[in-house]
């Protein structure tokens, strides 16, 4: 399966670009690739539809969170984007989904329907992202957890209570370009007829007003630096270099705006015993020769605590005891956990590097034996159950 491009520079914006931005860029998008303009043209139609479904999930604030958390597989899931199954998008799907782009009309074949009725809506900032790395134990990953911090980012000015203004709103006034609706449009003549085209207001920037004193405080701006307590819900199941947003707590959008996000990169603490393999968990357990030949019990570390696992009598290095459900949550990529991994107990033989005259006697009286000496069928046997190695 191809790997789907990244829905931003499908449209050509960056990941802090506000809604109005990401209309306006899909808009460009979708006239310039519209199937009545490039007749045929297959290319055409692919980008066309590639458009449409970038614009299907940055425009909805809920996809948009689960793609820049998770990727496209956030937003995806089994069935493909937006429901539609990815690449079998239909047009009319499209025309119908975006027909509020050009006016309203779902069918606009021709461009009949640009120019008509569009919503105004003023230009707001958005905030930048701030971005942290957490370090977390074994533990925390296996149970969650509840992280806070204390972060420095811009925050909204108190003054002027981020209106950029001195005064606040009254220090305002209605933008005499765009009369309020912070964008401009334009008639011309095409090949296609009589076409308007919108765009942001050059003299107030699309907020629809203009500021007559600014503020002391924040020369206009309407954040200023300050610290903010930021609580992070981290989820079970995470792994190194997963990346956790929180949304609405990075830096304060200019002009009461929005604000960008957190992004909380997690990273994984060594573990003295265990070791993580994927949503298992591996313990190489060294077992002294009388227990592994004798049986018995012995304790063995999990991520909850430590347990009794019997040994059988003749137990063989290399041997591995699953112990179920002692692993890690398995996470989706919705944030949510579906059961969990397993701890694979792999087991060696500890064999001393000297031994007193009292213990070598024994191990001669072992060694001859014929208890101890491999017999040539347990030869053949080991033999089989490794020549896969060396063929």
């Amino acid at each position: 399966m191809a790997t789907k491009r990244d829905y931003y520079e499908v449209l050509g914006v960056d990941k802090n670009a506000t809604a109005q931005e990401i209309k306006a860029a899909y808009k460009k998008m979708a006239i310039k690739y519209h199937p009545d303009r490039n007749p045929g043209n297959k290319e055409a139609e692919e980008k066309f539809k590639e458009a449409a479904e970038a614009y299907d999930v940055l425009r909805d604030e809920n996809k948009r969170a689960r793609y820049d958390q998770f990727g496209p597989e956030g937003v995806n899931g089994a069935g493909g984007f937006g429901g539609f199954g990815g690449s079998s998008m239909n047009m009319d799907d499209i025309f119908s989904m975006f027909g509020d782009i050009f006016g309203g009309h779902g069918n606009f074949s021709g461009f009949g329907g640009f120019g008509g009725s569009s919503s105004r809506r003023q230009q707001q900032f958005r905030g930048a992202d701030l971005r942290m790395r957490v370090r977390l134990s074994l533990k925390e990953i296996a149970t969650g957890c509840t992280k806070k911090f204390m972060l420095k980012k811009d925050v909204t000015c108190s003054h002027c209570n981020g209106t950029g203004a001195e005064g606040g709103k009254e220090a305002t006034e209605t933008c005499s370009t765009c009369h309020g609706s912070g964008m401009v449009t334009r008639t011309q003549k095409s090949i296609f007829g009589m076409m308007q085209t919108q765009s942001v207001c050059p003299t107030c920037n699309g907020e629809g007003k203009i500021i007559k004193n600014k503020c002391s405080y924040c020369q206009g701006e309407g954040v200023v630096k300050g610290e903010e307590l930021v609580e992070v819900n981290i989820p079970a199941g995470v792994a190194e270099g997963m990346i956790v947003t929180v949304s609405g707590k990075g830096n304060a959008g200019r002009h009461n705006g929005i604000a960008g996000d957190v992004q909380v990169i997690i990273a994984e603490e060594p573990n003295k015993e265990l070791i993580r393999d994927g949503n298992d968990l591996v313990y190489n357990l060294l077992l002294p020769f009388p227990t592994a030949a004798l049986g018995g019990a012995v304790e063995v570390p999990t991520v909850d605590g430590k347990v009794r696992i019997k040994i059988d009598p003749g137990t063989q290095p290399g041997k591995v005891m699953r112990l179920r459900g002692k692993g890690l949550p398995i996470l989706d990529s919705y944030g949510r956990t579906h059961g969990s991994g397993d701890e694979l107990v792999q087991i060696s033989i500890y064999v001393p590097e000297a031994l007193n005259k009292e213990e070598k006697n024994m191990m001669e009286k072992l060694q001859n034996s014929s208890n101890f000496v491999p017999n040539q069928s347990l030869k053949e046997s080991i033999f089989k159950k490794f020549r896969k190695f060396f063929d």
